[in-house]
């Protein structure tokens, strides 16, 4: 009996891990595009879901952003069918809000969360691979965003509806899934915009990336992901310390909410700044840039009677005791 190939072993144990935090029985939706990473996935899921009795269903959405598109997405669903799962295209119209990138990715992912709740899914896989959250690594970076983007993509997460979103593949490199794909005879599609050097991620892949293995030796990507990883652990614990803060300082206001002047400044910075954001997320669905939560400390720990801060979805105030939070009166805000 041949041996399993090593590419094909090592993406369905990644597989075979992830699906067993699922319900046996489940229905799970595979986002499938056609390209190696989500074949390779798509593949290994139609070959482990069933030892758990599970069904699976894959979705191909088709942006419309490239002549012959609809082809493209045809022959992946045949190739879904083909492999044991039930495949369901869906063609979206894209704008441009925010990028074409990120419009993209904003309508893919609403398909996604519907087709799961329509099909009654507990999950839905990404392809999402090691290269990929190097890069995500490496943007986050280059935006000076912080420690939030540079945790990367997480490899597991719920939404409100209960659906849990997962990325078998973040240890595992982009030429594995090749790989497997090469070893199990599956003809992959290549994305020209992968190639396209208008977009920054391509460049982040196809010339910064490369120059760093180069000048600083082999395995920045892995590094990178690690990066991630232990990022995200350090994220928990400032979340778990902040939920069991926020219960003694945060008392709701008319129109808005407050938060206790003294713990603010009591707290570390990180702690503080955490804080600051978490409240007007939770409160107003915003989200605040750094210059703005140092805006609202100041309220706390350099307060020499500055008014009111203008805010997305709020204003930020000190009154007595107490920074306040009320909810904008401007519609456009």
């Amino acid at each position: 009996m041949p041996s399993l190939k090593p590419a094909i072993a090592e993406i369905r144990l990644a597989v075979r891990t992830a699906l067993a935090d699922l319900p046996e029985g489940s229905t799970i939706v595979v986002a499938l595009s056609g390209g190696a990473d989500s074949l390779a996935l798509a593949a290994a899921t139609a070959f482990e879901a069933p030892k758990r009795r599970m069904r699976v269903a894959s979705v191909t959405v088709d942006h419309g952003l490239q002549q012959g598109s609809d082809a493209v997405a045809t022959r992946t669903a045949q190739t879904a069918a083909r492999l044991g799962i039930d495949p369901l295209i869906v063609k979206v119209k894209v704008g441009n809000e925010g990028g074409p990138e990120n419009a993209a990715r904003e309508v893919r992912y609403g398909v996604l969360r519907d087709a799961a709740l329509d099909a009654g899914a507990a999950a839905v896989l990404l392809g999402h691979t090691l290269d990929d959250q190097a890069e995500t690594v490496l943007l986050g970076l280059a935006r000076g965003s912080g420690a939030t983007s540079l945790q990367g993509m997480a490899p597991a997460r719920e939404d409100g509806d209960g659906i849990r979103w997962l990325r078998p593949l973040l240890a595992v490199r982009r030429e594995t899934t090749r790989a497997f794909c090469a070893a199990s005879d599956l003809e992959f599609w290549d994305d020209p915009h992968n190639l396209d050097d208008r977009f920054t991620r391509v460049r982040v892949r196809e010339r910064v990336l490369p120059v760093l293995e180069a000048e600083l030796g082999p395995g920045i990507a892995e590094a990178l992901a690690r990066t991630a990883e232990q990022l995200r652990e350090d994220a928990e614990a400032f979340d778990e310390m902040i939920h069991e803060t926020i219960e003694d300082i945060v008392e709701h206001a008319e129109a808005g909410i407050s938060v206790s002047v003294a713990a603010l400044a009591a707290n570390p910075a990180a702690l503080r700044n955490r804080i600051i954001r978490l409240v007007v997320d939770s409160e107003f669905g915003a989200s605040l840039t750094r210059v703005q939560t140092l805006e609202v400390a100041r309220l706390a720990t350099d307060w020499s009677g500055q008014g009111p801060i203008d805010l997305p979805g709020c204003s930020a105030a000190r009154v007595g005791g107490r920074v306040v939070f009320t909810a904008s009166t401007d519609p456009a805000r």
